[in-house]
């Protein structure tokens, strides 16, 4: 697949072309001059190659990994590495090999085995994020000679983030390549296929596996789905660096024989790009250009230009000048050139410490460890250990470990005279270092360290992997034995996180020196650390107390390591209790185990089976096409917003002059140019399109702004001049109920029994009071919101593509901010990259602000936001306020629960109210209150509207009513777990809104639970664990749910579908759902097979459009496959109806044949078929009615285990079981457990929103801190639980839905719980050990600062009390 071209020809070639060349998917391309502002991701999409993905622009998710090969002409090989496109500059490739996803496979010539492993494997479900994980994967094998192992593996795909499959499926697919016995990958020769047979991804030898899989599982031709029967190993190639097949690309020969050549080339607005190749060359550009930016991975400065919107004119990459990138292994230490990258550096290091005696190594130890968590595999492919130095971040990993590793720095100036400094002196100031403008950072010289000298690396982050640091240190001590002492002779002590810079304990550092390594010394250095590390209340990052208390957390842990590693030198005295040892035992993570228990119970031919996802082997081949990859035609424009940057205030002016003239622009357009109604709202009309004169929010749209370019409308709506008069503004719920501010008409009433007459009574033994704060969630769909919108006849119609599910939503608010019919208007979705509620409702003002200029223009229009924007402006799951009143016997029985409840609607009303409505519903969660009394309101506060998201304020509802089960628990001092039991509700019960509990399965999920999760012996083996270790404690939990399904609103629980066979036998089928990853399509298909008895392969789910079934509910609520899959089945059953008499009269061998004959009688083939809901609706006057078809039960056991000193945990069990009735399909199901789970474990641990509010001052009025992966983190692979059991209730069908299954989207969500009741158990044991006992107040989510500060010992009583609660943005 390389050039055909023959050596001699290629040297000419070589020798002579100064051609700036690139090759993509082994295609010879020359880059033109003009491009040096443009990213390898944007250049790959605007060549058509969309495969690769933009999820976020700033290298945090990891969808847009592309391979990059490289010769080193040093080495004589080719290497290959994962780098993220949408930071790497295009020029910064040039003379490499790119290879994509369409590269390595495609559903025409077949897949390979990476991604036919993981769309078997049900690693696939919205796609999305699809392709970057097979890059990962696919760079690890081409990298590595030998099969990697399952860490590695694990490790590879650390900068990949998923939002839907909970990782487990992604891990499980890709453990097979781990295998030794992988032939595909290692021993070649003994492997010969035969013809047609097919290579086993979970082995790499030829198995029929394929061939023998359940029914109609097999690929046609005809589909044009070829199968993997041919993948045939070739050859090793030392060049190539790895084993290869036949359908994978070999490193074009013309890159092997051409020399680099030095580049001067040029971008948009003036920008210069240079290449230079010696070190005299850069040093001359850098007396011509000062200010000049050095870039060799360009992970700092791009997000510089992108996010922070720095303008450099001139960039110089130092990736090909040697004298940069030497890494010299010497007899005093190891000399590393400033342009190593991190990745070069870790794999030396790693060397040198299998090499080296282990005393010379202790620093280096250090770094491995450091960079392990340092970021992801992409970021430490590209980034350089210069960069990270003279970026002097503050909360930089490694420069603190430079510091105290006695690092030396040396610097050369223009005209090469080189200066040394010590790297405890090089940083100045914020992001400020000792460098003079004619200098750059030559090399690091780092020396080994000495026998009993000892070098130690801390971090903590929000997340342990691919996380920037909260707090970061390096700890050095120098110790030599003095009449039976360890004396400290030297010490270095510097933290990053605590202050503008990296700074050194100075005075700890003397206090150190020469005082004898005891007890003593740790408490006096511990009080002299408190006063050398200050940090003042407001400082900027927030977190004040925790930390501080991280300062001495790690010095603590610094202490008993070294005591540790010198009890090995002291046979006869031990300096470290063994009940200590775990807190400085490092963290190993085991690798992801999971299992799944179903039983499968087919119905006809496709019903009930574990089929994979219809799309899958699209997805995995970066062929599945999503809003953003619609080709625009020559005249299509893009568009950005204009957003406010008040969160209240008048519009005073708006000056666009100098949009206007920016380049690229074609129009800007206003409230006054909207052609007709600007008045917009999903249930009620509260919110303007384009706000005219308040704006009430930061982040709403003021106007819309249309350019030839993405980037030439972004620039040009930044220029965008508005005045603003500013006005008070309501940021808290707090705030909200102190002002009385409310929407309309929005508060609520449930109420059962009497609770005042309850709590008079003498029943009620003990009552309780409290309030729980529920932090909000950011849905993180990997694809952006993004439409595609144009004119048709002369601008009479109006069509749009949408990443959206509700197309009809988008429909009517185009169609009346247009002032159109909507039969004018057409909504189609293919597919979207994830929704989860955030794309319900807030899609539509978006694709209605693209829809103006497209009109106005007559001319195509494509928006699709950027994630920072997108996080700011679309809404998030709503935060929640509760005050309870409980009351109860000695034994726990509940008797009378009085609640009030806020939700944070920001500034419009959106779904809030039906979210409030569904919170109220389910705060019972599964407990019997024979008294009850809920008041709901909704606040108004000057924030984004938040909106819908998977749960849809159930999950909020149900977090309150767990908290105060756990305070009876506290109270009575008994388990929660028994508490939980002894109030369950049962067969009959009746519900606070007058609803019967039918065909409850409670009881029998939680018993098994139990088993299954053998929780006794859990428990006794948590209590041994604790008892036997001081600084580290684990907790176990089991929480229930019953989530009702249906909406809430009677007259949307509606579904239309549209069923046409054609006379080849195959069926097409259209529906009102939309395919969000949760496999709607495919279980859809399932049920139109079965009814006609056809295989799965037979039928098509051609796209949703709302010019083929009108007026279609949202898809969400759970209930879309109840819905669709009903209505589909009412199509079917129709044109089945209509063929019985011919197929009575015959005996057909085929459907095919069967169809033939009906189309020559005559017969219509085509049905459109009509679902409703029946039995539901609810009356909130009288309070009376069902407003749920049924519930879905389900329970979740967990274990955590958790650091005290730093907040740190793991989850090591979640054992979760759910009640689905018949399962339409499985294997389907068990991933929306495994995704709804993890995504939960998220909202209740990891995931928190921090803005601009009374709590967070350091942040703008407002204004969103936490607005992309940098800051806000989804979890990521390191943080699926150890071992993850999900299993199926087994022989419960649901007489209530169709083929007796039940909804499965929403309903595991809130299971997540357990996680965060096991940190809560495991914390009381931590506080135990300090005679802290009782109920303690703890909000989610419970990242490390409010777990660290909850454990209350010697190192936060210095800043905090007992009952301490961190600030939580509600």
């Amino acid at each position: 697949m390389g050039s055909m071209k023959s050596d001699e020809q290629l040297e000419v070639i070589a020798e002579e072309s100064k051609e700036v060349i690139l090759y993509v998917n082994g295609v010879r391309r020359v880059l033109p001059d003009g491009l040096a502002h443009l990213t390898l991701l944007e250049y790959l999409r605007d060549i058509g190659l969309t495969g690769t993905k933009l999820g976020c622009g700033e290298g945090g998710c990891g969808a847009c990994t592309v391979m990059v090969s490289q010769y080193d002409q040093n080495l004589k090989k080719c290497l290959h590495y994962a780098i993220n496109a949408c930071l790497a500059p295009l020029y910064s490739v040039e003379g490499m090999h790119v290879i994509t996803v369409e590269g390595i496979g495609n559903r025409k010539h077949g897949l390979h085995p990476i991604q036919e492993s993981l769309a078997r494997a049900h690693g696939s479900q919205c796609g999305f994020c699809t392709p970057g994980f097979i890059m990962s994967m696919y760079a690890l094998l081409r990298s590595s000679q030998t099969p990697p192992n399952e860490e590695q593996v694990e490790e590879s795909l650390a900068g990949n983030l998923c939002r839907c499959t909970g990782y487990r499926p992604i891990v499980d697919a890709f453990r097979v390549f781990a295998k030794t016995d992988d032939i595909l990958y290692t021993d070649l020769s003994s492997l010969s296929l035969q013809e047609r047979e097919f290579v086993c991804p979970s082995t790499g030898k030829p198995c029929s596996c394929r061939s023998n899989s359940e029914t109609n599982s097999q690929c046609t031709s005809e589909q044009g789905i070829a199968c993997v029967e041919k993948v045939e190993p070739v050859s090793y190639s030392e060049i190539d660096g790895s084993t290869y097949t036949d359908k994978e690309l070999i490193f074009p020969p013309e890159l092997i024989l051409r020399k680099s050549n030095s580049l001067n080339l040029s971008g948009f607005g003036g920008l210069k790009w240079f290449r230079p190749l010696r070190l005299q060359h850069l040093l001359e550009l850098k007396s011509k250009y000062p200010d000049a930016k050095f870039l060799v991975g360009n992970t700092e400065v791009g997000i510089e230009m992108r996010l922070k919107r720095i303008q450099y004119e001139v960039l110089i990459s130092v990736t090909h000048v040697p004298e940069l990138n030497v890494l010299h292994v010497k007899d005093d230490g190891i000399e590393i050139g400033a342009a190593v990258r991190l990745s070069d550096l870790m794999k030396v290091l790693r060397k040198v410490v299998k090499e080296r005696a282990a005393n010379e190594t202790s620093s280096c130890m250090a770094f491995i460890e450091q960079l392990k968590w340092f970021a992801g595999t992409q970021i430490k492919n590209v980034a350089s250990v210069g960069g990270n130095i003279c970026t002097a971040s503050p909360i930089s990993d490694l420069n603190p470990l430079w510091m105290v590793a006695g690092a030396t720095f040396q610097v050369i100036d223009c005209r090469g005279n080189i200066r040394t400094i010590a790297a405890e002196n090089f940083f100045l100031g914020y992001r400020r270092v000792d460098l003079a403008r004619d200098e750059i950072l030559h090399s690091v010289f780092l020396p080994w360290t000495k026998p009993f000298e000892f070098v130690k690396e801390f971090k903590q982050a929000h997340r342990r992997e691919d996380d920037i640091a909260l707090v970061n240190a390096g700890m050095r001590v120098y110790l030599e034995k003095k009449d039976e002492n360890w004396v400290v002779s030297d010490a270095s002590i510097a933290y990053g996180g605590v202050a503008p810079l990296t700074i050194s304990a100075k005075t700890t550092k003397e206090y150190l020196i020469g005082k004898s390594w005891n007890q003593e010394l740790l408490q006096g250095a511990l009080k002299v650390l408190r006063k050398d590390i200050l940090l003042k209340d407001g400082a900027p990052g927030g977190m004040v107390e925790f930390r501080q208390s991280l300062t001495l957390s790690f010095f603590f842990k610094f202490f008993l390591w070294v005591s540790h590693q010198i009890d090995g030198t002291d046979s006869d005295k031990k300096n470290v209790p063994l009940s200590h040892l775990s807190a400085v035992q490092s963290f190993h993570r085991p690798p992801v185990i999971g299992s799944q228990d179903y039983e499968i119970t087919k119905h006809g031919t496709a019903v009930g089976s574990p089929e994979i996802h219809l799309s899958s082997r699209l997805q995995v081949t970066g062929e599945a096409e999503y809003a953003d990859d619609t080709p625009l035609p020559t005249n299509g424009l893009h568009a950005a917003l204009v957003l406010s940057r008040k969160p209240h205030a008048r519009i005073v002016s708006i000056d666009d002059s100098r949009a206007k003239a920016s380049p690229g622009v074609e129009g800007i357009y206003f409230s006054e140019d909207i052609p007709a109604d600007n008045v917009i709202g999903p249930i009620i009309a509260d919110e303007e399109l384009f706000a005219s004169e308040v704006v009430t929010c930061v982040g709403q749209v003021i106007g819309v702004v249309v350019a030839d370019t993405h980037e030439n409308a972004k620039l040009a709506s930044r220029k965008v001049q508005v005045e603003y008069e500013e006005l008070p503004a309501i940021l808290s719920i707090q705030e909200a109920i102190h002002a009385n501010s409310f929407h309309p008409h929005t508060e609520k009433w449930l109420k059962k029994g009497d609770v005042d007459l309850c709590f008079q009574s003498e029943q009620c033994e003990r009552v309780i009071e409290g309030e729980v704060h529920v932090g909000g969630q950011e849905h993180f769909y990997l694809e952006p919101q993004s439409s595609v919108v144009w004119t048709m006849d002369g601008g009479s119609e109006v069509h749009m593509i949408s990443s959206t599910q509700a197309p009809q939503k988008h429909q009517k608010y185009v169609a009346h901010v247009l002032g159109l019919p909507m039969s004018k208007v057409v909504c189609k979705t293919k597919r979207i990259g994830g929704g989860f509620g955030g794309k319900e409702t807030r899609s539509a003002f978006i694709a209605a602000a693209a829809s103006v200029p497209s009109y106005l223009l007559n001319r195509p229009v494509k928006i699709t936001l950027d994630r920072d924007t997108d996080m700011m402006i679309s809404g998030q799951r709503h935060s929640f306020y509760g005050k309870y009143k409980v009351g109860f016997t000695n034994e726990g029985k509940v008797l009378a629960l009085d609640l009030e409840i806020y939700n944070n609607a920001g500034n419009s009303l959106d779904l809030s109210l039906a979210v409030l409505e569904r919170a109220m519903f389910l705060s019972d969660n599964v407990y019997e209150i024979p008294n009850m009394r809920i008041k709901g309101n909704v606040c108004f506060t000057h924030m984004p509207s938040n909106t819908a998201f998977r749960g849809f304020g159930g999950p909020q509802g149900m977090l309150i009513t767990e908290n105060w089960i756990q305070r009876i628990a506290a109270e009575l001092k008994k388990s929660p777990e028994e508490i939980r039991e002894i109030n369950f509700q049962g067969e009959g019960s009746i519900l606070h809104y007058s609803q019967k509990l039918q065909n409850c399965t409670l009881a029998q999920v939680w018993k098994e639970l139990q088993l299954s999760s053998e929780f006794s012996k859990a428990r006794q083996e948590v209590d041994q664990f604790n008892a036997q270790n001081r600084w580290k404690k684990r907790g176990i939990s089991m929480v229930p749910t019953k989530f009702g399904i249906s909406f809430t609103t009677k007259f949307m629980n509606q579904a239309g579908a549209l069923v046409h066979v054609y006379t080849d036998g195959t069926v097409l089928v259209t529906h009102g759902g939309v395919e969000m990853g949760q496999g709607l399509h495919t279980k859809v298909a399932q049920i139109a097979a079965s009814a006609f008895n056809i295989p799965l392969s037979s039928v098509f789910i051609s796209d949703t459009s709302t010019d083929k079934v009108p007026n279609s509910s949202p898809t969400a609520a759970s209930a879309s496959s109840d819905m669709y899959g009903a209505a589909v089945l009412d199509a079917c059953e129709q044109i089945k109806a209509r063929m019985e008499p011919i197929a009575s009269k015959h005996n057909f061998s085929s459907f095919a044949e069967l169809v033939s004959v009906c189309y020559m009688s005559r017969i219509d083939l085509s049905a459109h078929g009509f679902y409703i809901t029946p039995e539901i609706g609810f009356d909130w006057t009288t309070g009376q009615g069902n407003p749920f078809r049924y519930f879905t039960y389900g329970a979740a056991f967990s274990e955590v285990e958790i650091d005290t000193l730093t907040g740190d945990f793991h989850t090591r069990v979640a054992n979760v079981i759910l009640d689905l009735g018949f399962s339409i399909n499985p294997a389907i199901d068990v991933g929306q457990i495994e995704g709804a789970f993890v995504q939960g474990l998220g909202w209740v641990a990891l995931e928190e929103l921090k803005w601009g509010d009374l709590d967070h001052k350091w942040v703008p009025p407002g204004c969103l801190y936490t607005c992309g992966p940098g800051s806000y983190k989804i979890p990521s692979l390191n943080d699926v639980p150890f071992k993850f059991h999900v299993s199926l209730l087994k022989g419960h069908p649901n007489v209530t839905a169709i083929h007796s299954s039940k909804a499965v989207g929403e309903p595991p969500f809130f299971l997540a719980s357990a996680v965060f009741f096991a940190i809560k158990d495991a914390i009381s044991a931590a506080r135990a050990e300090e005679g802290v006992t009782g109920w303690f107040a703890l909000d989610n989510p419970a990242t490390p600062e409010r777990i660290r500060m909850a454990c209350v010992d010697q190192f936060t009583e210095p800043f905090a009390k007992s009952d301490f609660r961190a600030k939580l943005s509600v």
